[in-house]
């Protein structure tokens, strides 16, 4: 893909800005609200990050009541039917809302809006939305906000190219503690499941020193953590005129002082090179956790899949991080009922989690994504079948989490604090560099700051216990 230069990129950021302050002349000091429901991956939050920035640079603030919000934005996800099934009904319920309110503003974006079908239907069957844009043209939110104030009828404004990397975009980070980063957009694998490629486009990666000057600022804001963001984040550079690699990011952001930990998401085990492993291991910031998805155990149901891997270099991968990377923490993403899969191939995905241990799994169950090779299959699973499986195979992963967690009993670990448990007020918690959620009793001033911590409870998903004072 072809790029434009950085100086039209620059202006276009600064019209942006020109647009947040004509917004919020506008408003005219009045306090306005707006509640943003955010659906999907750590992409979509991030993405939401920054329509908050531009929101609070445009004045205003954010509501969890819905009822009492001037503009309401929902940013969509796609991956999953249940996700798209969540916004229409949300869609349905907000027409009353809109009836009392009728200076109120409803926005749609996200990846759903990339979907010429879904802009379809919610244009025709949602007529109480104002604006509609889509994954590769959200640095114009401002423009088109503004624009839709003057407009009795919806306002439509979805790219279908691949969109432009803008940096400089406001964010309002929802964490103090740890930040999201997003380092390269879109997708070139075309697995045969998933509709990514399409709404987020081919991938184009940030230049190193635009990430680094981000990593830097974070640094000197405070934060600890951070976790930078990519569909593939082991294709990082291909696309650069300097080929850099993601290990070779790794190292330049390893140097950035007040960062303690950095992490990743998501690798393609396809893609999963020496250099990067050599990185986590000798990298003193890079944590000791790699979420490496299979999505199937069985080569032939990969082969169908698309993943450009079979289930024997999978566990050869797992053999070599294992052995350069000892204690290191395997989590991985499981889809249930592709089409086509028999029971043997069900019991190969069975197989390669007894012999990987994950410490935890993501399971889905298979869910048609218009627009995909897999969703024109024949061999659908039946719902039944499917949920059988699913549930067999989280008896097995979970006794699996809790073993591995039992491992932790009466050891110390280190964590960062992150901060208060969303269940007792009285409890802190923090992640160890595996990624292994720790409770315990603590105080404010502990968030943010390194705490090692003695291990007397174990559950499945969690661990508890006491800071060690030296």
């Amino acid at each position: 893909m072809k790029r434009r230069n950085s100086h039209v990129l620059e202006e276009e950021i600064e019209r942006q800005k020109e647009y947040i302050h004509r917004v919020a002349d506008r408003n005219d000091g009045k306090v306005l609200k707006y509640y943003l429901n955010t659906f999907g991956c750590q992409m979509n939050e991030h993405d939401s990050e920054k329509l908050a920035g531009m929101l609070s640079n445009m004045g205003y603030i954010e509501t969890d009541d819905i009822n009492e919000s001037d503009l309401i934005i929902y940013n969509t996800c796609c991956v999953r039917e249940h996700a798209e099934q969540k916004v229409y009904g949300h869609l349905g319920a907000l027409k009353k809302l809109k009836e009392e309110k009728p200076e109120l503003k409803i926005t749609i974006c996200g990846c759903m809006m990339q979907q010429g079908e879904v802009v379809s239907h919610i244009k025709n069957t949602y007529r109480h939305v104002d604006l509609i844009f889509g994954t590769h043209n959200l640095y114009k939110f401002p423009e088109l906000l503004l624009k839709s104030f003057d407009r009795d009828k919806m306002l439509i404004d979805v790219l279908d190219t691949d969109g432009e990397i803008v940096e400089n975009i406001p964010v309002e980070r929802k964490d103090s503690v740890k930040a999201w980063i997003t380092v390269m957009y879109g997708c070139n694998n075309f697995c045969s499941y998933c509709i990514v490629p399409y709404v987020r486009g081919r991938e184009r990666s940030r230049e190193v020193k635009d990430i680094k000057e981000e990593v830097m600022m974070l640094g000197r804001q405070g934060f600890k953590e951070i976790t930078l963001l990519g569909q593939n984040v082991n294709s990082y550079g291909k696309d650069l005129d300097s080929k850099a690699t993601f290990a070779e990011l790794l190292y330049q952001l390893n140097e950035v002082p007040g960062i303690e930990r950095i992490r990743f998401l998501t690798s393609h085990p396809k893609d999963l090179c020496d250099e990067l492993i050599y990185a986590i291991r000798d990298l003193s910031k890079v944590c000791e956790h790699l979420h490496l998805p299979i999505q199937a155990g069985s080569t032939k149901v990969l082969r169908e899949m698309n993943r450009g891997y079979t289930k024997e270099q999978y566990l050869e991968l797992v053999m070599k991080l294992k052995e350069n990377i000892p204690g290191i923490s395997l989590t991985t993403d499981i889809i249930v009922g592709f089409p086509g899969e028999t029971d043997e191939d069900f019991e190969d995905t069975l197989d390669v989690i007894k012999k990987v241990r994950f410490d935890s799994a993501y399971t889905f169950l298979y869910s048609k994504r218009t627009g995909t090779p897999a969703a024109k299959s024949k061999n659908q699973i039946l719902d039944k079948v499917k949920k059988e499986r699913f549930e067999n195979l989280l008896t097995l992963q979970n006794s699996i989490s809790r073993e591995i967690n039992e491992t932790y009993s009466g050891k110390k670990v280190e964590i960062l604090v992150e901060g208060i448990s969303k269940t007792n007020d009285n409890i802190y918690t923090g992640r160890t560099r595996t990624n292994k959620i720790v409770n315990y009793k603590g105080n404010k001033d502990d968030i943010g700051k390194l705490k090692n911590i003695l291990i007397g409870e174990v559950k499945t998903w969690s661990l508890a216990g006491k800071v060690i004072t030296d």
